[in-house]
């Protein structure tokens, strides 16, 4: 079954009927994203949350004078969006971005809204999303303000190692808070 990684997903949290199965990848709109390509653009309205089936995604703030700082990357078996602005359908402060050939599921907003109504199994599924996402940013938080640029790259190199050879040094470091010259430093220590 193609769609076997997704229900694995869903199948950790709740159970499903065939029929309920069926309705919510009714729903859903399979996307290929080539390297490089955006999947949301910040300023774009952001009505839609991805699941990703494969390949490996970068979601980023773009300041006023171009700085890009990465926010969260998302990874086989992750969901993805810009949650403030899904939740509100606000345009994004995001952007998110391929980082390799990737393949997302699409949920929009309605949809969803459609699925809580119809298969109310669905809210408890996506609210322990939300509290593991909550979980992992408040945990992110105190990291950054408790521990050296050292001890979150470690952490960063245990909890992604596929991202962490994937992606570019200034997209490692501006998760992290720190310049790329910086993280060349941490990174030459440990050799």
């Amino acid at each position: 079954m193609e769609d076997r990684s997704l229900l694995e997903n869903i199948n950790r949290h709740i159970t499903l009927t065939e029929n309920e199965c069926a309705l919510f990848l009714s729903l859903l709109k399979k996307k290929k994203i080539p390297r490089k390509n955006k999947l949301l653009t910040q300023g774009q309205l952001c009505d839609s949350i991805y699941f990703v089936d494969c390949g490996a995604l970068r979601a980023f703030y773009l300041d006023v004078s171009g700085k890009e700082s990465t926010i969260m990357f998302a990874v086989k078996d992750w969901w993805v969006t810009d949650m403030y602005c899904f939740i509100n359908i606000l345009p994004a402060m995001l952007t998110i971005e391929a980082i390799e050939e990737s393949t997302v599921y699409q949920l929009k907003k309605n949809d969803l809204e459609k699925l809580y109504q119809t298969v109310p199994q669905f809210e408890r599924f996506f609210r322990i999303l939300m509290q593991n996402a909550y979980i992992r940013e408040q945990l992110r938080v105190v990291q950054n303000l408790s521990m050296t640029a050292e001890e979150r790259y470690d952490i960063f190199v245990k909890k992604y190692p596929e991202v962490a050879n994937k992606v570019k040094q200034k997209q490692i470091a501006s998760y992290l808070g720190i310049t790329a010259e910086f993280l060349s430093m941490i990174k030459r220590k440990k050799l």
